[in-house]
């Protein structure tokens, strides 16, 4: 098995994820990059790959009635996905999926490839491609950059970034036709640069969590260009650079 992140954070996560700035800002801009090429299109049965806690399963289980089969690798955060009630929650790799051949017509993967070690991503993609049917949605998000690693990268054990020619030379290698691919998380990527290359390097900052709870002042504040983001995006716009990378892509019939 490859790609687990760090254990220790996913209390880190399960404490945060409803909450915290990030994942409120990133999940809206997620969902309206989604939804936009899934207009009109019913959800017969999907996949998340990487699912980590299992809340986002939840939310489309839950309010999007979508019968998504949350997938990791990793016990630790599927007892999180059991405790909160997700269903049909399983334990699998990304790089060698145990389903067969095209029976998901949704994909979903959430920040799983930055944690494979470099040269397992072509595997992961060509696997996320087989288990869809033909003509199927494939969605992910990704780490992007790596001048934008930080001790938070280091302390969840990512392995690498990606940029936006890379990621989708590999996943039209893996027979995806792209639909979009943008990146996102960027108008926080002056802030974060400053902070990840000038501030933790001058304090000798060690990896830690990146979640940690801050004011509510300061939640809104910074959850603020997140949300003009995801108005960006779900109007079918994207940006030339950022924290993330965001891409969606159909299986070639």
């Amino acid at each position: 098995m490859s790609g687990y992140m760090n254990p220790a954070e996913f209390a880190n996560i399960r404490n945060a994820e409803r909450d915290f700035w990030w994942y409120r800002g990133m999940r809206e801009i997620f969902f309206r990059f989604l939804d936009r090429h899934l207009a009109g299109r019913k959800i017969r049965r999907a996949l998340e790959a990487g699912c980590g806690t299992g809340y986002l399963s939840s939310l489309m289980q839950n309010q999007r009635h979508w019968p998504v089969v949350p997938m990791d690798i990793s016990w630790d955060g599927l007892r999180y996905a059991r405790e909160m009630g997700v269903q049909h929650a399983v334990q699998g790799d990304t790089t060698s999926l145990p389903f067969p051949d095209g029976i998901f017509d949704l994909v979903l993967s959430i920040d799983v490839l930055s944690h494979l070690p470099r040269g397992e991503e072509a595997r992961a993609a060509a696997e996320l491609t087989r288990v869809l049917a033909p003509g199927g949605t494939l969605a992910l998000r990704t780490a992007a950059l790596d001048i934008l690693r930080s001790r938070h990268s280091e302390f969840i054990a990512e392995h690498q970034r990606f940029t936006r020619r890379r990621l989708v030379e590999i996943f039209e290698g893996a027979g995806l036709r792209i639909r979009r691919c943008t990146y996102a998380n960027s108008l926080l990527a002056p802030v974060a640069f400053a902070k990840f290359r000038i501030w933790e390097p001058l304090l000798r900052q060690t990896p830690s969590t990146g979640v940690a709870p801050v004011a509510p002042w300061l939640d809104r504040l910074l959850h603020a260009p997140l949300a003009l983001e995801s108005a960006w995006i779900g109007a079918g716009r994207g940006f030339a650079a950022g924290q993330s990378l965001l891409l969606i892509g159909e299986k070639i019939i």
